[in-house]
C-alpha cells in the first residue's frame, strides 16, 4: 500500500466567474455604456453578451440579485491587475531604524546620528534612538535623557515622541515616529 503524502496541497486556482460559470439563475445586467438594463435570466444576459462579441463578467455577487456587466475580459481583467499595481506601489510599510550612540558623545557625532534619524523620518520610517551604557555609567542615567530630550526637540518639526526615553537593561532607549 502506498503511503500518502502529507506535504501535498491542492493549488488553489482563482478561476474567474465569466459566462456559463456564473451561478445564479437572475442577474441584474449592466450593458458595454455602463447603465442598467435591468434584471434578466442568466441565459438572456448570455445571450446579450454573445450578440455583441463580449463576456458577462460577475462584479458584484454580494447584491440582490448579483449584478454581472458586459465586457471584454481580457481588458477588464488587464484593468484590474493595472489598478492592483498601482495600490501596491503607493504602500509603504514602516521599519524601525536604529541609531546607537553613547550618552559622552561629541557634538559633530551627535550631528551624524541627528543627520541619519531626520533622514529615516523623512524616508517614513520609525527611529529607535538608544544609548548605551558600559559598567558604572548607568549612574549617569540623567545625562542620557537628557541628551535623549535633546535629540527629539531638534527634530520636533518632523517626529512625534511614540516612547519616551525608559531604561532597557543596560540601554536607555527612546522611540520617534514620523508626524503625518
Amino acid at each position: 500500500m502506498l503511503e500518502k503524502n502529507k506535504n501535498f496541497k491542492k493549488k488553489n486556482i482563482d478561476i474567474p466567474i465569466i459566462n456559463e460559470r456564473i451561478p445564479f439563475p437572475e442577474i441584474r445586467l449592466i450593458n458595454v455604456q455602463g447603465s442598467q438594463v435591468g434584471i434578466l435570466s442568466l441565459e438572456e444576459a448570455l445571450q446579450s453578451a454573445e450578440a455583441e462579441g463580449l463576456d458577462l463578467v460577475l462584479i458584484s455577487n454580494k447584491s440582490n440579485p448579483p449584478v454581472c456587466r458586459i465586457v471584454d475580459y481580457g481588458k477588464y481583467k488587464f484593468n484590474q491587475e493595472k489598478k492592483a499595481k498601482e495600490a501596491k506601489k503607493k504602500q509603504h510599510s514602516s521599519h524601525l531604524k536604529e541609531v546607537k550612540m553613547r550618552y559622552k558623545i561629541e557634538a559633530h557625532d551627535y550631528q551624524v546620528r541627528l543627520n541619519q534619524a531626520l533622514r529615516f523620518l523623512q524616508a517614513s520610517d520609525k527611529v529607535k534612538a538608544t544609548i548605551t551604557f558600559r559598567g558604572r555609567e548607568i549612574q549617569h542615567a540623567n545625562l542620557a535623557i537628557e541628551l535623549l530630550e535633546k535629540m527629539a526637540n531638534d527634530l520636533a518639526d518632523v517626529s512625534d515622541i511614540q516612547q519616551a526615553p525608559s531604561r532597557d537593561g543596560k540601554n536607555m532607549v527612546m522611540i520617534l515616529t514620523p508626524k503625518k
